[in-house]
């Protein structure tokens, strides 16, 4: 095409086209008038990329692998200098030991399941945000913070991110009765869907309808494709009632939170998943069982009255 007049007005109206889509698309999110177009340019494009994709993959795992092992170790660096940051503050305030101690707590808790954790306080609860379980955190997106990262502390499991700004996050708890997560028991591997209940044991409903469940079993997070809304192995909580299966599908069974979350300070977002599960690395090692205290039995054995006859004190003779 020759660069006449024409031709540069019909490249301005072009671009003005695009970003007017743009525009439209954006405020639209997921109900954007233009999902439909883009839906079907990846069913179109979509072999073809997957074609290229299948050529490419080799070199691009090998390089992708180099430059993610970089990535990552930078990353944990930075958190590491965060976190260590973050303790600096809390130590120096006296009324502060506690929560240095569980950022200790957490990071002993991170270590073992290898999760790379942001450390962030807690600021504000959940009243002015309707009736939902909900607590704010003071780091956002500026801080490397996404929707859907999960959220532990010390204990275990505290909740997920559910919206994010510059410099702070909301967090939706474990307890409330819309938050849903996968589990996991100890040991046994038997999957179940854990529910809060606001202030009230968790409701896990367990896959297997004769699952050998007890009081006192543990269960940890199962995880979620590409670690989001959860990473494996996280503790969740205890077992402390089971309800009788009665010959159903599923088994019910209530579950003791291990996090108070009442009385949150020091908490951890997730930014970076473990290379594999932790399984059952990161729960608590269980309490010695008590010891047998030794039983002392005292034998009184009668002396024998004097040879000369002469009466003791007692009346004795």
């Amino acid at each position: 095409m020759r660069d006449t007049r024409e031709s540069r007005l019909l490249l301005v109206l072009l671009i003005a086209i695009a970003f007017a889509l743009i525009t439209v698309d954006i405020r639209g999110g997921e109900d954007s008038p233009v999902d439909g177009a883009r839906r079907a340019a990846a069913t179109v494009f979509g072999p073809v990329e997957n074609g290229v994709a299948a050529a490419v993959d080799p070199i691009g795992n090998a390089v992708g692998a180099v430059r993610d092992s970089g990535e990552r170790h930078d990353r944990l660096t930075v958190l590491e200098r965060e976190n260590a940051a973050l303790k600096q503050k809390l130590g120096s305030d006296d009324r502060n030991r506690s929560g240095v101690r569980q950022l200790d707590k957490m990071l002993k808790r991170a270590g073992a399941g290898q999760y790379g954790i942001k450390g962030a306080e807690v600021i504000a609860i959940g009243a002015a945000q309707g009736f939902s379980w909900t607590v704010t955190i003071d780091s956002g997106s500026n801080d490397g913070i996404k929707r859907d990262m999960t959220v532990l502390n010390g204990d275990g499991l505290v909740g997920r991110i559910t919206t994010v700004g510059p410099d702070t996050a909301t967090v939706l708890l474990a307890n409330d009765p819309d938050f849903t997560v996968g589990t996991r028991l100890e040991k046994t591997d038997e999957l179940g869907f854990a529910t809060g209940q606001g202030d009230r044991p968790l409701r896990v409903q367990m896959l297997n309808g004769k699952a050998k469940v007890k009081a006192g079993d543990r269960l940890v997070t199962f995880g979620s494709q590409a670690a989001k809304p959860f990473v494996p192995g996280v503790p969740v909580g205890t077992v402390v009632r089971v309800d009788p299966s009665g010959g159903d599908l599923t088994r019910t069974v209530y579950v003791r939170p291990y996090v108070g979350f009442t009385k949150l300070d020091i908490v951890g977002v997730v930014v970076q998943a473990p290379r594999q599960d932790p399984r059952d690395m990161v729960l608590p090692p269980k309490p010695a069982g008590p010891k047998p205290t030794p039983t002392v039995t005292v034998t009184v054995t009668p002396s024998a009255p004097p040879a000369d006859g002469t009466v003791a004190a007692d009346g004795t003779e």
